[in-house]
Protein backbone atom coordinates (compact mmCIF):
# COMPACT_ATOMS: atom_id res chain seq x y z
CA UNK A 1 0.00 0.00 0.00
CA UNK A 2 1.54 3.30 -1.08
CA UNK A 3 1.25 6.44 0.99
CA UNK A 4 0.89 9.78 -0.71
CA UNK A 5 1.76 13.12 0.79
CA UNK A 6 -1.04 15.60 0.26
CA UNK A 7 0.17 18.77 -1.41
CA UNK A 8 -1.16 22.05 0.00
CA UNK A 9 -0.11 24.09 -3.00
CA UNK A 10 -2.64 26.72 -4.05
CA UNK A 11 -2.61 28.08 -7.56
CA UNK A 12 -2.89 31.82 -7.92
CA UNK A 13 -6.07 33.06 -9.58
CA UNK A 14 -5.89 35.92 -12.04
CA UNK A 15 -7.57 39.15 -10.96
CA UNK A 16 -9.93 41.09 -13.22
CA UNK A 17 -11.27 44.59 -12.71
CA UNK A 18 -14.09 44.48 -15.24
CA UNK A 19 -15.45 47.13 -17.56
CA UNK A 20 -17.86 49.41 -15.69
CA UNK A 21 -16.05 48.83 -12.37
CA UNK A 22 -14.46 51.79 -10.53
CA UNK A 23 -11.95 51.01 -7.75
CA UNK A 24 -9.65 53.00 -5.47
CA UNK A 25 -6.92 51.94 -3.07
CA UNK A 26 -3.75 49.90 -3.02
CA UNK A 27 -3.79 46.59 -4.88
CA UNK A 28 -1.22 43.90 -4.05
CA UNK A 29 -1.61 40.96 -6.39
CA UNK A 30 0.19 37.59 -6.27
CA UNK A 31 -1.11 36.50 -9.70
CA UNK A 32 -1.77 38.25 -13.01
CA UNK A 33 -3.98 41.34 -13.18
CA UNK A 34 -6.20 42.67 -15.96
CA UNK A 35 -7.88 46.08 -15.72
CA UNK A 36 -10.79 46.75 -18.10
CA UNK A 37 -12.49 49.24 -15.75
CA UNK A 38 -11.08 52.24 -13.87
CA UNK A 39 -8.57 51.98 -11.06
CA UNK A 40 -7.01 54.74 -8.91
CA UNK A 41 -4.18 53.91 -6.52
CA UNK A 42 -1.03 51.82 -6.41
CA UNK A 43 -0.69 48.43 -8.10
CA UNK A 44 1.99 45.97 -6.97
CA UNK A 45 1.78 42.73 -8.92
CA UNK A 46 4.08 39.70 -8.81
CA UNK A 47 2.68 38.50 -12.15
CA UNK A 48 1.79 40.24 -15.38
CA UNK A 49 -0.37 43.36 -15.61
CA UNK A 50 -2.63 44.18 -18.55
CA UNK A 51 -4.49 47.45 -18.86
CA UNK A 52 -7.11 46.57 -21.48
CA UNK A 53 -8.43 48.85 -24.22
CA UNK A 54 -11.28 50.08 -22.01
CA UNK A 55 -9.04 50.25 -18.91
CA UNK A 56 -7.95 53.47 -17.24
CA UNK A 57 -5.38 53.41 -14.43
CA UNK A 58 -4.52 56.52 -12.43
CA UNK A 59 -1.76 54.84 -10.49
CA UNK A 60 1.81 53.71 -10.17
CA UNK A 61 2.14 50.17 -11.49
CA UNK A 62 4.74 47.52 -10.68
CA UNK A 63 4.70 44.13 -12.38
CA UNK A 64 6.60 41.45 -14.24
CA UNK A 65 5.45 41.90 -17.85
CA UNK A 66 3.16 44.88 -18.42
CA UNK A 67 0.92 45.51 -21.43
CA UNK A 68 -0.87 48.82 -21.90
CA UNK A 69 -3.78 48.88 -24.36
CA UNK A 70 -5.77 51.50 -22.42
CA UNK A 71 -4.71 54.64 -20.56
CA UNK A 72 -2.25 54.97 -17.67
CA UNK A 73 -1.64 58.19 -15.77
CA UNK A 74 1.31 57.41 -13.48
CA UNK A 75 4.67 55.72 -13.23
CA UNK A 76 5.34 52.16 -14.40
CA UNK A 77 8.06 49.73 -13.29
CA UNK A 78 8.24 46.53 -15.33
CA UNK A 79 10.68 43.84 -14.18
CA UNK A 80 10.57 42.49 -17.73
CA UNK A 81 9.00 43.84 -20.88
CA UNK A 82 6.64 46.82 -21.17
CA UNK A 83 4.43 46.78 -24.26
CA UNK A 84 2.30 49.70 -25.39
CA UNK A 85 -0.20 48.60 -28.03
CA UNK A 86 -1.56 50.76 -30.84
CA UNK A 87 -4.41 51.88 -28.55
CA UNK A 88 -2.25 52.32 -25.43
CA UNK A 89 -1.36 55.63 -23.78
CA UNK A 90 1.08 56.32 -20.94
CA UNK A 91 1.55 59.67 -19.23
CA UNK A 92 4.32 59.22 -16.66
CA UNK A 93 7.79 57.80 -16.25
CA UNK A 94 8.64 54.20 -17.02
CA UNK A 95 11.39 51.80 -15.97
CA UNK A 96 11.70 48.49 -17.82
CA UNK A 97 14.19 45.93 -19.13
CA UNK A 98 12.70 46.15 -22.62
CA UNK A 99 10.16 48.46 -24.22
CA UNK A 100 7.91 47.92 -27.23
CA UNK A 101 5.67 50.73 -28.48
CA UNK A 102 3.45 49.69 -31.38
CA UNK A 103 2.63 52.15 -34.15
CA UNK A 104 -0.08 54.42 -32.74
CA UNK A 105 0.86 53.86 -29.08
CA UNK A 106 1.64 56.97 -27.04
CA UNK A 107 4.18 57.54 -24.28
CA UNK A 108 4.65 60.98 -22.74
CA UNK A 109 7.21 61.03 -19.95
CA UNK A 110 10.66 59.78 -19.12
CA UNK A 111 12.01 56.32 -19.84
CA UNK A 112 14.72 54.41 -17.95
CA UNK A 113 15.95 51.09 -19.30
CA UNK A 114 17.60 48.53 -16.99
CA UNK A 115 19.28 45.25 -17.82
CA UNK A 116 18.59 42.15 -15.79
CA UNK A 117 21.14 41.66 -13.03
CA UNK A 118 23.50 38.98 -14.28
CA UNK A 119 25.94 37.01 -12.16
CA UNK A 120 28.58 36.75 -14.85
CA UNK A 121 32.20 37.06 -13.84
CA UNK A 122 34.22 39.57 -15.73
CA UNK A 123 37.54 38.61 -17.32
CA UNK A 124 40.59 39.40 -15.22
CA UNK A 125 42.87 42.20 -16.33
CA UNK A 126 46.51 41.35 -17.03
CA UNK A 127 47.53 42.85 -13.68
CA UNK A 128 44.93 40.85 -11.74
CA UNK A 129 45.80 37.67 -13.62
CA UNK A 130 49.50 38.11 -12.78
CA UNK A 131 48.93 38.41 -9.02
CA UNK A 132 47.97 34.74 -8.41
CA UNK A 133 50.97 33.60 -10.49
CA UNK A 134 53.33 35.74 -8.42
CA UNK A 135 51.87 34.24 -5.25
CA UNK A 136 52.31 30.73 -6.63
CA UNK A 137 55.94 31.53 -7.55
CA UNK A 138 56.60 32.88 -4.04
CA UNK A 139 55.04 29.76 -2.49
CA UNK A 140 57.12 27.39 -4.64
CA UNK A 141 60.39 29.30 -4.02
CA UNK A 142 59.61 29.31 -0.27
CA UNK A 143 59.08 25.53 -0.36
CA UNK A 144 62.37 25.04 -2.26
CA UNK A 145 64.26 27.11 0.33
CA UNK A 146 62.65 25.10 3.15
CA UNK A 147 63.68 21.80 1.50
CA UNK A 148 67.26 23.06 1.00
CA UNK A 149 67.46 24.15 4.63
CA UNK A 150 66.21 20.77 5.89
CA UNK A 151 68.62 18.87 3.61
CA UNK A 152 71.61 20.98 4.47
Amino acid sequence: MAMFKESKRFSATDTLIGQGTHMEGKLICEANLRVEGEYSGDIECVGDVIIGESGIARSSIQGKEITIAGKVFGDIVAKGRLTVTATGQIIGSITAQSLIIHDGGLMNGSCHMERAHENKTRPLSETEAAVPNQTATKDSSHKEKEKARQAG
